[in-house]
């Protein structure tokens, strides 16, 4: 299936990048559904099949400013750009492939370095939702215990440290789009990732989880900065504003330290 590209005319930025997640969500349904296709098959088929949408619409809908894409060969024209959007077609392709639903489809702008418009899809949920910053919504007060969301296939051995030095609990969730938003949903309290990522595993994560009044850094407290020569991020940490002194000093404690 290749979907027709959407009416993208006077469409804002957080407007754009919301259609476009939920748009290339929508695709990924009916790539998982129609194609016939299972396994690693499936998740090079999806990728694929999104990439192609959400480049071709980006293109045509800001022409000059910078992309970014897992799938997409570097243009290193992006780092003399402000403005350079960073996607993950599917973030989460093992989810993706397994039917499972804490997959999620990425789109971020990044000015300056940093994540500051971005829509993060969940097309797998029942109904499927788009989160976006520029419709935050309210967090729910938080349980006794923190809950923290950690990969189910690699659970890093620093976050199961820093949950226990702050007395929370262990939830293991797919991919990082799925666990960062898990925080904005108000079913998790902090996400902690020491096992490095790229920038476009969290930077719309990142911008959703700002707008919705969480804290977001490196796990030492460091900023996050985007579009950079070199696109790996050694680590993440998106929690509630209350927890991340004591997230941070867990980590400096812990002598866990950033590469």
């Amino acid at each position: 299936m290749t979907l027709p590209l959407p009416d993208l005319t006077d469409l804002d930025d957080a407007a754009l990048a919301a259609r476009l997640a939920e748009e290339a969500g929508r695709l990924l349904l009916h790539v998982q559904k129609n194609s016939g296709l299972s396994g690693k098959a499936l998740g090079e088929a999806g990728d694929a099949a999104a990439n192609r949408f959400l480049c071709d619409a980006l293109r045509t809908a800001r022409p000059d400013d910078g992309l970014l894409s897992e799938e997409e060969r570097d243009n290193p024209d992006r780092l003399n750009k402000a403005r350079v959007w960073i996607i993950d077609p599917v973030d989460g392709t093992r989810e993706y492939s397994e039917g499972r639903s804490d997959w999620a489809v990425h789109v971020a702008l990044a000015i300056n370095g940093v994540a500051s418009i971005g829509a993060v899809a969940l097309p797998g949920l029942e109904g499927g939702i788009v989160l976006r910053s520029d419709q935050p919504q309210p967090l729910p007060s938080m349980p006794q215990r923190p809950r923290f969301v950690v990969s189910r296939t690699r659970p890093p051995r620093e976050a199961q440290a820093v949950a226990e030095a702050m007395g929370g609990e262990i939830i293991a969730m797919g991919s990082a789009g799925a666990k960062a938003m898990a925080i904005a949903r108000g079913k998790a309290e902090v996400y902690l990732h020491s096992g490095g990522q790229y920038e476009w595993d969290s930077c719309a994560p990142v911008a959703v989880a700002a707008a919705f009044g969480l804290h977001c850094s490196r796990i030492d407290g460091a900023p996050l900065i985007y579009n950079n020569l070199q696109t790996f991020m050694p680590d993440l940490l998106i929690c509630r504003k209350e927890l991340a002194k004591s997230a941070t000093s867990a980590v400096k404690r812990l002598a866990i330290a950033p590469d």
